[in-house]
């Protein structure tokens, strides 16, 4: 998954003197399941943008947010 979003142009986010650079990174949620994020400006159009290309190439996608108004991510599972 990060090849893919990685090859529609899109960068990796690292965690750098403190804080995380603007981009996507991707976490393990369980054994089919992946957490996608996007940190920096433009957090809900670029998760639309990373929804409808994982879409695309087959990936179950449904918009979700971290308890109690936390992040907003992008639960990721192959069908």
């Amino acid at each position: 998954m990060e090849r893919l979003l990685t090859d529609q142009g899109h960068e990796f986010s690292e965690f750098e003197g403190g804080e995380w650079d603007p981009g996507f990174r991707v976490a393990q949620a369980g054994p089919r399941r992946t957490h996608v994020f996007y940190d920096g400006p433009g957090e809900a159009d670029q998760l639309a943008a990373i929804t409808d290309e994982l879409r695309a190439a087959g990936y179950h996608v449904v918009p979700s947010q971290q308890d109690r108004g936390g992040r907003r991510r992008l639960e990721v599972t192959r069908p």
